[in-house]
């Protein structure tokens, strides 16, 4: 039973007024999020719902993260729309069920561990472009059927409420915090339009949300190799793309309440739920920031918040879906505005003449990959790639070589830097080979041989010396170095000395 409540973490203290009121207050802005995200993926509003439904609920449960909500995404639904219309909704499901598998696998694995290696600038950039997305995405609600922009009264009520609700959103919290700022800000609008009679869109202007329980099916698909050749390619995408959002998600998170989630449980959580969501009828999804951030604004950190909010969400649909549709979509707009305002690193500006350049374009590039191609994995992994390519540049420029003479005549070169591919050619010019005596001693005490291009580099440098009679060792070389000589000792031949009046260096792991 003690193991059973350490995997939940039931055993946390838990404000239950603040998790109860919190998952009500994220359900409610679940509903428009999954409903549009399901017509963008060509789907039905309730295949949204659904996967809100069973990804928030799993996730909750079983996540690496208390405080975090999950559920149908804008990120996901841009990977499928084109299965959607080219071979319809039971290959979707079965890509999101593939997908959990492959989530699961990563998680098991352990290859949570590698978001470390994404630096501060590339969440910068990730952050601030899902915030204008978050912010953008409302802009259609100032718009008609047709898509044009309101004019006139209908403007004039839209930006009233919305307005509204942000002031409320915004001011509440200076004068107490007893009961959810964005809660009040709905209940209040609602209140507002019903009283006076205001004729406004509502959450059922945009799609009925009237449902039952998910219910179980296995998707009909063909059971051969083409089919797994067709899923497939979504598959991997929607698992990295839902990977790479609920891992930053978790890190942000960590970030704000100065706690340590767990990735590889995070990816377990996230895969179980893609694969259930699969077989329940749901478009799969991940983590998403805007809704966590309304939690944790709202003072919630337990595993309770989640579960509220996706029993919630299903008693919406199953029984009070005719009072959620009256829910005035202005509301909703402008909590999802200060959620926007909100996520935004605002830091990151104030940063900017104090930030190197190179961190600066990694920023703004993956900014702009997010906004424009609503590809959160691929922003991340090019700004990922950038910066480790400016990490090598800078790095290649750093290897410096100390030279100095025995009282034998023996020349000693004393290499400080890594060498490595990117500063290879700057270790071969260190060299006089010419005029150089017969032996030469290359020192690695500060440095290590990183790669096979540095290893020959150094095949290289010896025949050089060897060509003009003259001999050449390396000295100092730490183990993993070593090794690495030794595997590669078919290819290349180095003449490797030890000096016993040194120790080698030996790394720590």
């Amino acid at each position: 039973m003690k193991q059973f409540f350490k995997l939940f973490d039931l055993t946390q203290k838990v404000d239950y007024k603040t998790e109860v009121l919190s998952g009500v207050t994220v359900a409610l802005a679940l509903v428009p999020e999954a409903v549009a995200f399901a017509m963008i993926a060509g789907l039905a509003p309730l295949t949204g719902l659904y996967a809100a439904f069973v990804m928030g609920l799993v996730t909750a449960i079983l996540g690496g993260r208390p405080g975090m909500i999950s559920g149908a995404t804008g990120a996901i639904a841009v990977v499928i729309v084109a299965l959607a219309q080219t071979h319809g909704i039971e290959y979707v499901l079965a890509a999101v069920i593939l997908s959990g598998l492959i989530q699961v696998a990563a998680g098991f694995l352990k290859l949570g561990k590698f978001m470390r290696i994404v630096p501060h600038p590339v969440i910068f950039g990730f952050v601030n472009g899902l915030a204008v997305i978050i912010f953008t995405s409302q802009l259609a609600q100032f718009k008609d059927a047709s898509g044009n922009w309101l004019t006139g009264e209908p403007i004039y009520i839209l930006l009233a409420l919305v307005l509204g609700t942000m002031l409320i959103v915004w001011g509440l919290p200076k004068l107490t915090k007893v009961i959810p700022s964005s809660l009040v800000a709905i209940l209040v609008v609602f209140g507002v339009v019903v009283y006076f009679g205001i004729g406004t869109r509502t959450v059922g202007d945009v799609a009925s949300i009237r449902g039952g329980f998910p219910p179980f099916h296995i998707p009909h698909i063909p059971f051969k190799w083409e089919t797994l050749v067709i899923i497939f390619p979504y598959a991997g995408i929607m698992a990295a793309v839902g990977l790479i959002e609920s891992l930053l998600t978790l890190n942000i998170i960590d970030e704000i309440t100065e706690t340590r989630g767990r990735g590889n449980k995070e990816a377990v959580a996230q895969g179980a739920a893609n694969i259930l969501s699969g077989f329940f009828s749901g478009m799969g999804g991940c983590a998403m920031l805007g809704q966590s951030l309304i939690n944790i604004s709202n003072g919630a950190r337990a595993r309770l918040f989640g579960i509220v909010a996706a029993v919630t969400l299903l008693l919406f649909i199953m029984f009070a879906s005719a009072y959620i549709e009256l829910v005035p979509m202005a509301a909703l707009t402008g909590l999802m505005i200060m959620v926007a305002i909100g996520t935004f690193e605002w830091a990151s500006l104030k940063t900017i003449n104090k930030m190197p350049k190179s961190d600066i374009l990694v920023m703004v590039l993956v900014t702009l990959v997010t906004i424009i191609l609503h590809n959160l994995a691929l922003a991340v992994i090019v700004g990922v790639i950038i910066a480790a390519l400016v990490f090598a540049w800078d790095n290649a420029k750093r290897i410096r070589a100390r030279k100095s003479v025995d009282e034998d005549g023996i020349k000693h070169y004393e290499i400080y830097g890594p060498l490595f591919f990117g500063s290879v050619s700057a270790f071969n010019d260190k060299f006089d080979v010419m005029n150089d005596p017969e032996e030469v001693i290359i020192d690695f005490q500060e440095s290590r041989v990183v790669d096979m291009s540095a290893i020959e580099a150094l095949n290289k440098i010896t025949e050089r010396y060897l060509k003009v009679g003259k001999k050449v060792h390396l000295k100092h070389l730490s183990p993993d170095c070593r090794r690495l000589l030794k595997n590669a000792d078919k290819i290349i031949d180095v003449n490797v000395i030890e000096d016993p009046n040194y120790k080698l260096v030996i790394d720590k792991v």
